[in-house]
Parts: structure tokens; C-alpha cells; sequence
């Protein structure tokens, strides 16, 4: 009977969060669903609906300056500074690992110098490119090949339209002269006059002048000079008969394409990154430098949005996409995150009043950064905090997908959606921490100060409950009470309505505080003072932790110590010493963690440094029970797991994950003091790591701006384990089954199938050396030759390495060297040749060198047999001799008695 397999802890990758988009052109197909972005070197096509990675295309090791996607999404044209364009034919591919397969079609070298800007035009046949040499250029999409190319610009071209216009016959003629933003025009002959539809190219540089280009007549149609710096965007409204231009003059222009002059000049007092038409030209939207979309008439150039709060820096909006077929506008900003913007508030507008900002539908972070700390929310642990080296808290979704996510396609909340953003804190958080329930989290920052924030997801609602200030330096440690309160209380049934009772905060002024939470009135912001505070360290204190029943805290610092306090008095309780380097976490053991050897009633604590070690103490004595060593570089965060025994006969204790700054996450049982396992999915400092509360689940996040769901598949790997061995001692009876009947038929397939080499062994020996050898049998029996005939090619290899090994012994080489010219004889050469490793533990065996090593030990079994038969003829010589020797001495004695 099998016996169950040995528990060792065992975690698998879950989920993966990964960057999405790091800077650079970005692109929407007009059906909103596939958003091509820039990531690196590489681009990625996403499902802007569901989160979903739909391909992965590699770059060509050079920067990419600008991608565009054919508006039906069947086209992708790739630039970058390798002078290359590359143009992919993107086709659904629902068998394959991604659904959708990019074909590379051609790879073509636009111009002399990088492309800056390109457009495609709506029918997605034509591309414009225009370049840092100031040329411009059309390109057939299919065919590849350019059908225009104009010159004229004297700088880079930074803006490109296409556009359809009517009576073109009252187009400006090219060699028209620009004065002052006035054109002076020349009679036009002929049927010019006529209302036809005339296809127009406008070019925008950073000269600040605007070029109309006829692709009919291959030529200039006007040049539009108001500007007096980088054009970044031009769009054109048909109903309105209308070109706009945005520049990072400070304002917008927009001309009057029947006579090319300036119909009006609107005064932004930002720089213009992004402008086009909305509500079929009656509204104009802008983006730039302040980071808010605002809105304007096209009539008298007034703006209906409310005026707006200044954003930050990184908040500038480096470009808004814009099709007349979505709902909503996609800002692209300097902080490498995107926000869809509501155009329902326009559907009715009155364009004499005034209007709040346009709502944001959703946010998208096109990358997290640097995660240094991260913690699960909510009463189900369905969201995840992230302090992402920003001033604001980015709340994300952990629940999966559904189907009405998938159709509302803006704002579905799946797996890794940005939830909301909390804002308050003046610079970068360095740490946060959760209550038991999920719904009341505490953040520190560099800005001095602690928040407190009210989190209910089921309502929306996040928002700060209280600020906390009082310390001279930067917050890098905080905790809350994780003590849960008794069941029917009020506080367990409504945890929202009941804040946590304190907070301790720790700082690089050396010195840890509590503040009482429960003395501040609602509706109070702020703390005003601490209700105590200790000097407690001689260096900056990292991290802080409270122990389960709130009635001591830690503090861990630079120092090389850790210190123990009452949460009452403050008073110091115990030191822990032993660190060599600086103390980066400290973590209690939960109520039910098993005790190490003889550790008492008082608990345990687990502490990581910068010596590259996990301790573990004794919080009776402040001893050292245990010191776990294993990561190559800092440890910066330990949690303890929950303790969930398998059956009676785990026989693991107390297990302990750490994250260090070699970017491994590592899972130790303090009842071995080894290590369970090694998780590696970062290429950075792992800062971050939180355990869920039920599931024992993993969560970790790094400086690659990864973040990791490891899933505790402990149970599942015992349990498959223990099948293994049962299906494993099955198999063995069977073949123990077929050997003692003389199916040896069935007996070689099992006895190759279980890889058992001495069962083999024995088969084919009882074979080869039997009494009842069939004649016309090269193995000695017929049976055992259609076995060796029809082997699969991953069970003939394996023979073969088996018999490569039986082959180094003298003992076994008879038979090996039988079974082998049965194979040989069996199958053609051709597919003997062709044979491949398939099993990990053939990786390292060639098909050279397991017939190499054939070769050689068969030319030494070769020598030795010749060897024998030399000396098998000196014997037989030595043996007549003797017999005629023999012979003659019996003669004599013969003749001696008959005398």
C-alpha cells in the first residue's frame, strides 16, 4: 500500500501584474478594444476592456518613437530610432497562447533620420510619417511602397492629419506666400470651382508653421505661420469646416480651411499637447502641461469647464485619443498612466453655461513602479493598496473578470483595474498597514505625516479619516491593531462605523508615537498631539509591528536592534541583539503559531536585516531560537503564514515567508530551520510582501514594478504525490503480473513506462539467455521483437540510454549488445538518427553522445573478446600438448607391465 507523501510546502505562480506601458506612443483601434502601447523596447496589444494581454510584440533593440494602428485594428506600424518601420498584420489566433497573432509583413527604412509622428487615415490604406528631417511621407499600408513624399518643413514634423474637405477649388495655391497668419491667393482656373471631396495631408513642425498638402495635385495647398513654436496637435471638423492646431505656444488656432485664415485665437496659458473636435465641432478639448482636460467653444473660444486645480508635474498629459465612436476620451499622461474621460455630460450641453470636469470613467496605470509596500483591503480581501513610490495610494482589483465588465468595456472592474487613487499625502508613502477588517488603512510618507483612511469598497467611498502630525522627519514605519474584536460586538459587526483604538508610527527622527484614534471626533482631520513619544533607536526605525492582542509593539531600525514596548506606556520591555547589519522588518508570530522547542506562552517574532539573515526570538526571554540563512542580499519583509496542518500527519511547524533584496521570495519551517521553497519571479528588490489571512495566498512586489500571486499549493502537491505513488505501486504489481505470466509484451512497455532499469534488465536477460529461443527471433522471441519494432520514439531513446549503461559492465553487455543489434536490425538508420531527449532527465543525453558511448565500450567488449580467443587457441595448444604427453607416458607404463 502507498504510503502518503511527506508534506513540504509548495507555491505556484497564480497571477502576474506587469507593466502595460512605460512611456513612449500609444494607440486605440476604433472599436475601443485593442490599445497598443509602448513597454520598453517592445510593444504590447491589450484588451482595453478586460486587462487582457492579447500579443506581445519584441522590438529591434532600439527605442520606439512612434507606433499607429489601422482604425478595424488589422494593421501595426512600428517606429524607431533604428531608422526601421515595421509593419505587422495583427489576425485573431484563438488557438494560440495569445489571441492575437502579429505577423511581421515587411520591414522598411522610411528616412534618413527617425520618424517622429505618423498617422493613418480612416480608411486605414495610408499611412503619413513625418520625420526629424522635415520630410513627409505617404505610404500604402498593403502594399508598402510610398505614394507621396513632401518637402517644405525646416524642422522636425511633429503633427500630422488626415482630412477631407469640400470645394477644394478655393484651396490656397502652393506657392501662396504666408504674412502675419494672413494668405494672400491666387485665381484658381477651371473646373477648380466645383464642390468635389478633396483628400488633405496637414503636417505641423516644430517651426511652428502648418502645411496643407493636396494628395491629388502632389502638392502645397497653404502654409498657415501663426505659431511661434512646436505644433503638437491639428485636428478637422467638417461641420464646422474647421482646422484647429494646439501648440506649445500657449495657445490654440483655428482656421477656416475655405480661406485659410484665422477664424480665432484662443488663449490656453498652458502649454497645448492635445486638441481636437467634440460634439460635431462645436467643443474643443485641450490637454497639456497642468495635467486636466478642459473644454472650450468653438464659437468665441470660451472655456465651459470649471476652472481646475493645477495638477503636478507628472500628472501632464502628453496626448488625448479621440474617436467619434467611443463614449470617451483616452488622456495619456507623464506618469505613464491613461484616464477615460465621460462624454455622456456633453450629450445636452448648453454652450453658454458652465460644466465640471468631464467624470473619469476609469484609470489605468500603465505601470506601478517601484512597489515598496503593499496590503490587502476590504472584508474579503478583494482589493489590494499599493504605495508605488507616488504621494497617492493606488487601489486595485483582485477579483476576476465577469462578463459584465467585459461589456461595459470602460468601466469593468477586473482583475489588476485601478480602483481609486487616494490622494492627501504631500510626498512619497513609504508604508502602510491594514486593521483586521480590511476597511481602515494607515499610510506614513516622507511628508512627515500619518493618514488614516475609511475604505468601503461596496459604496465607493474612500476617504482620509484623519491626519496625524507631530514628527520632525520622514514616516518609514506604521502599524495598526490587528486584534479582532469579539464576535457580535459592534465593532466586529460594523467595523466601518469603528475605527481602530490607536496608532503607532515610527520615523527618522528616532522616535516612535501612539496616537489614539478613538479621541479624535468625526469630522476632525487631524491629531494634535501624541499621546506619548519615545525616543527609541539611535538610527532611522523601518519598520513597526503590534502583536496580536495589541498589548506589546515592536520597532526594528538601523541600529542593529530591535525593541519590544507595552502599548500602554511605551515602556521597553526587552532588546533584541544579534543582527549585524541594520534591521529592515520585524513581524509577531499570529496567536496559533506553533511553538520552537521549549519558546514559552509569550510568543514568538521574526525579524529580517541587512546581514542577510531571519531570526526568530523568544519573546520570554528575548533569546535567539533560531537564525535562517539563504538569501544572497537583504531581507526586507517577513510575514508569518497561517497555521493550516494538512492531516495528523504534518509534521511541518511554523512556516515564515521573507522577500529579500536578491529578489526572491523564500518560504522557511521553523521546525527543520530549512528552507520549503524558493519563489522566483522578480528581477529586482523584492520590498513588498503580504499574506492573505484564509488562504495563506502570497502577494509580492518589487522594484521591476512586478507584482506576483503566489497560490499555496501545498495540498494539491501532497495530494498528487500520493496518486503518483499509488498509481506508481498499481503499475508495479501489473508488471509483476505480466513477468510471473510471460506477458513480456505488456511487461517491457510498463517496465519502460515506469523507468524501472533492473525489472528491464531481468525481462530481457530471461529472454536472451532462455531455453526457448525461437528461431527466426533476432531477440529470442518474436514477441519481444514487435515490441522493440513498435517502440514510440521517446521509449526508443530511453532504451537506448538504458542499454548504453548496461553496456559499461561485462556482465550485462551480452545482453545489452543483443537487444541493441535487435534495434538496429528493427529500424532504419534515418529514424535512429532523428532521435531527441523528451524527459528532463534526458536533457542532458544526446543522441551523440549515448551512441558515442555505445561506440566505445562495444570496441572495448570487441578487444576483450578477441583478447579471449587468443588465448583460447594457446590453450587449446597447451591442452594437446599435455594429452600427447599424457598419451606417451601411458604407453610406456603399458609396456613396462606387460615385461
Amino acid at each position: 500500500m502507498a504510503q502518503r507523501a511527506t508534506v513540504k510546502t509548495t507555491y505556484d505562480i497564480d497571477r502576474i501584474i506587469q507593466p502595460i506601458y512605460t512611456g513612449g506612443s500609444i494607440a486605440l483601434s476604433r472599436d475601443g478594444r485593442v490599445l497598443a502601447t509602448c513597454l520598453g523596447e517592445d510593444v504590447l496589444l491589450t484588451d482595453l476592456a478586460t486587462g487582457e494581454e492579447l500579443s506581445r510584440i519584441e522590438g529591434d533593440g532600439e527605442t520606439i518613437t512612434t507606433l499607429s494602428l489601422t482604425p478595424s485594428g488589422s494593421y501595426l506600424i512600428v517606429c524607431s530610432r533604428s531608422l526601421s518601420m515595421r509593419i505587422y498584420s495583427l489576425t485573431p489566433s484563438p488557438t494560440e497562447e495569445t489571441p492575437i497573432r502579429a505577423q511581421l509583413v515587411r520591414t522598411l527604412k522610411p528616412h534618413s533620420s527617425p520618424v517622429v509622428t505618423s498617422v493613418v487615415d480612416k480608411t486605414g490604406t495610408l499611412l503619413a510619417t513625418g520625420g526629424a528631417d522635415g520630410i513627409v511621407k505617404i505610404w500604402d499600408i498593403r502594399g508598402g511602397f510610398v505614394t507621396h513624399t513632401f518637402h517644405g518643413h525646416s524642422g522636425v514634423i511633429s503633427a500630422l492629419l488626415f482630412f477631407e474637405v469640400e470645394n477644394p477649388g478655393q484651396d490656397v495655391d502652393s506657392r501662396s506666400q504666408s504674412l502675419g497668419g494672413h494668405i494672400k491667393r491666387e485665381a484658381l482656373q477651371g473646373k477648380s470651382a466645383e464642390t468635389t471631396t478633396g483628400f488633405r495631408l496637414a503636417s505641423g513642425a516644430e517651426d511652428g508653421k502648418i502645411r496643407i498638402w493636396n494628395l491629388h495635385k502632389r502638392s502645397s495647398v497653404a502654409v498657415l505661420d501663426s505659431h511661434v513654436s512646436v505644433v503638437r496637435s491639428l485636428d478637422f471638423s467638417l461641420e464646422e469646416n474647421t482646422l484647429v492646431s494646439g501648440s506649445r505656444d500657449k495657445t490654440v488656432i483655428l482656421w477656416d480651411v475655405r480661406t485659410w485664415k484665422i477664424r480665432n485665437t484662443i488663449p490656453i496659458l498652458e502649454a497645448v499637447e492635445s486638441t481636437g473636435f467634440l460634439s460635431k465641432g462645436s467643443v474643443i478639448y485641450t490637454g497639456g502641461e497642468n495635467g486636466r482636460l478642459r473644454l472650450w467653444t468653438t464659437t468665441g473660444g470660451r472655456e465651459i469647464t470649471k476652472e481646475q486645480e493645477i495638477g503636478a508635474e507628472t500628472e501632464g498629459i502628453v496626448d488625448i485619443i479621440h474617436h467619434e465612436s467611443l463614449p470617451y476620451l483616452l488622456s495619456v499622461h507623464a506618469d505613464q498612466t491613461l484616464a477615460l474621460h465621460s462624454l455622456i455630460p456633453l450629450v445636452n450641453i448648453l454652450l453658454n453655461s458652465s460644466i465640471d470636469p468631464l467624470p473619469i470613467l476609469r484609470r489605468i496605470s500603465g505601470t506601478h513602479d517601484e512597489v515598496i509596500d503593499l496590503a490587502y483591503i476590504g472584508l474579503d480581501r478583494s482589493l489590494l493598496a499599493l504605495a508605488t513610490n507616488l504621494e497617492d495610494i493606488r487601489i486595485i482589483s483582485l477579483t476576476p473578470p465577469s462578463s459584465e465588465s467585459a461589456d461595459a468595456g470602460v468601466g469593468g472592474k477586473y482583475f489588476g483595474a485601478d480602483v481609486a487613487l487616494l490622494k492627501g499625502h504631500e510626498d512619497i508613502i513609504i508604508c502602510l498597514d491594514t486593521d483586521w477588517s480590511g476597511h481602515w488603512l494607515a499610510t506614513g510618507a516622507k511628508d512627515n505625516t500619518a493618514r488614516l483612511w475609511r475604505l468601503d469598497p461596496e459604496h465607493d467611498s474612500y476617504t482620509c479619516h484623519a491626519t496625524f502630525t507631530g514628527h520632525a522627519e520622514s514616516l518609514g514605519a506604521i502599524s495598526l491593531p490587528h486584534s479582532i474584536p469579539p464576535i457580535n460586538s459592534p465593532a466586529y459587526e460594523n467595523p466601518l462605523e469603528h475605527p481602530p483604538q490607536f496608532l503607532i508610527t515610527g520615523s527618522q527622527d528616532k522616535t516612535v508615537k501612539r496616537w489614539d484614534i478613538s479621541s479624535i471626533s468625526k469630522g476632525t482631520k487631524g491629531a494634535s498631539r501624541a499621546t506619548y513619544t519615545r525616543k527609541a533607536h539611535e538610527k532611522d526605525i523601518n519598520a513597526i509591528d503590534i502583536n496580536h492582542n495589541s498589548t506589546l509593539f515592536a520597532s526594528a531600525s538601523q541600529d542593529r536592534t530591535v525593541k519590544i514596548y507595552s502599548t500602554d506606556e511605551g515602556e521597553t520591555q526587552g532588546v533584541l541583539r544579534g543582527h549585524r547589519r541594520g534591521v529592515w522588518t520585524v513581524k509577531f508570530a499570529p496567536k496559533d503559531a506553533p511553538a520552537i522547542g521549549s519558546s514559552g506562552s509569550r510568543g514568538l517574532i521574526a525579524t529580517g536585516s541587512g546581514d542577510k539573515t531571519v531570526k526568530i526570538w523568544n519573546l520570554a526571554d528575548y533569546s535567539c531560537l533560531l537564525t535562517l540563512e539563504g538569501h544572497t542580499n537583504n531581507v526586507l519583509k517577513v510575514v508569518w503564514l497561517a497555521n493550516r496542518p494538512i492531516d495528523t500527519r504534518d509534521k511541518r511547524g511554523a512556516q515564515i515567508a521573507s522577500a529579500g533584496g536578491d529578489g526572491l521570495v523564500k518560504v522557511w519551517d521553523t521546525a527543520s530551520g530549512e528552507i520549503a521553497c524558493t519563489l522566483d519571479n522578480h528581477t529586482d528588490r523584492v520590498w513588498a510582501l503580504a499574506v492573505h489571512p484564509t488562504s495563506n495566498a502570497l502577494v509580492s512586489g518589487g522594484g521591476d514594478s512586478v507584482i506576483t500571486f503566489w497560490d499555496d499549493t501545498t495540498s494539491a502537491t501532497v495530494n498528487a504525490a500520493t496518486n503518483a505513488e499509488t498509481e506508481r505501486v498499481e503499475l508495479d504489481q501489473r508488471l509483476q503480473n505480466f513477468t510471473h505470466t510471460g506477458n513480456y509484451r505488456e511487461a517491457i512497455t510498463l517496465a519502460l513506462q515506469l523507468d524501472q532499469p533492473a525489472r528491464l534488465f531481468s525481462l530481457f536477460k530471461s529472454v536472451v539467455e532462455g531455453e526457448a529461443q525461437e528461431p527466426e527471433s533476432m531477440s529470442g522471441l518474436k514477441a519481444v521483437d514487435e515490441v522493440l519494432t513498435n517502440l514510440a520514439d521517446e521509449q526508443l531513446f530511453k532504451l537506448l540510454l538504458r542499454i548504453r549503461d548496461w553496456n559499461t559492465n561485462a556482465r550485462t553487455a551480452v545482453v545489452a549488445q543483443k537487444i541493441l543489434w535487435t534495434l538496429v536490425k528493427s529500424h532504419p538508420a534515418s529514424r535512429l538518427a532523428n532521435l531527441k531527449p523528451a524527459g528532463k532527465g534526458e536533457a542532458k543525453s544526446s543522441l551523440r553522445e549515448v551512441l558515442g558511448a555505445l561506440k566505445a565500450y562495444t570496441e572495448r567488449h570487441y578487444r576483450r573478446m578477441e583478447e579471449l580467443v587468443d588465448e583460447s587457441y594457446l590453450l587449446d595448444f597447451t591442452l594437446r600438448e599435455m594429452d600427447e604427453v599424457a598419451g606417451a607416458g601411458a604407453k610406456t607404463n603399458r609396456i613396462t607391465l606387460l615385461a
